[in-house]
């Protein structure tokens, strides 16, 4: 009796289906990364940061983008408190501090606007440095006392977000607040484009830009609270900008920083 062996053929999951090829094993497979480059083979790391250091957004598209911020965050909060940032501040008499109630709506617009201060702060010292070609003027460093924070943000910052400086810079009067220092926007351009209902009257929008002066007081390593608060007290019309104060600036609003005790002590002690 003759044995036969078995026919070897070739497996195909349906018939006419192509046999299935191996690359040698020689050959490595190519690394493939996740950066898109485009056709120039240039990224957004290539581009000059001066290069929009004088541009000007249009107030149209920026009134859209934060009002979509702002509707975006209420969406996903359960109160006032959750919308703006809550802090826990001694009462002062030049400023109105929100009751509990309305303190609930802060923590999303300034938690959006705190990682934008800490980006602008290099890019803002990076675009005051002098030509590389000069070698006379000293390279700018971050500020490490109150007041030469304070004159970055109202002036070199400001500048940069709203076209034109902050209106004043004030300190507390008080030795038990010696901690809080003010700025002043009389007509801040977040607040301009914000419809805000009736029962939401003490909210104030400028929360956000309160986050990125908290970023920046923050990366320049002077740990602070900041927070926004319209001008005028309850018995004042405050809250909406109605009373005295607000007949002529009616969306006036005042950023009060509260620096930590361990920046205070460093700069009475001449520390830096």
């Amino acid at each position: 009796m003759t044995s036969h062996a078995p026919l070897q053929k070739p497996i195909t999951p349906f018939p006419g289906a192509p046999t299935p090829t191996f690359a040698p094993t020689s050959q490595k497979p190519t690394a493939q990364t996740s950066l898109r480059t485009p056709s120039n083979r240039k990224t957004i790391y290539d581009r000059n940061l001066n290069r929009t250091r004088t541009a000007e957004l249009s107030r149209a598209s920026f009134a859209y983008l934060f009002a979509e911020i702002v509707s975006y965050a209420q969406k996903r909060v359960t109160g006032i408190q959750d919308l703006e940032k809550r802090y826990i501040i001694p009462p002062s008499p030049i400023v109105y501090l929100l009751p509990t109630l309305n303190d609930t709506l802060r923590t999303r617009l300034s938690n959006l606007g705190h990682p934008l201060g800490l980006r602008l702060l290099p890019l803002l010292l990076h675009r005051t440095s002098p030509s590389p070609l000069s070698s006379s003027s000293p390279l700018p460093t971050r500020p490490t006392r109150i007041i030469p924070l304070l004159n970055f943000i109202a002036r070199p910052l400001w500048t940069h977000l709203f076209g034109r400086p902050a209106d004043a810079i004030e300190h507390s009067a008080s030795a038990a607040s010696d901690n809080e220092y003010m700025i002043t926007d009389n007509e801040p351009l977040v607040n301009q484009y914000i419809s805000v209902p009736r029962e939401m009257s003490q909210l104030n929008c400028a929360a956000f830009v309160a986050g990125v002066v908290e970023g920046v007081c923050c990366g320049c390593g002077m740990g602070a609270g900041v927070s926004a608060h319209w001008v005028g007290g309850e018995e004042d019309g405050g809250g909406g900008g109605k009373g005295r104060e607000g007949e002529m600036w009616p969306g006036k609003t005042v950023f009060l920083i509260r620096f930590e005790e361990g920046v205070v002590e460093r700069e009475k002690g001449g520390g830096g």
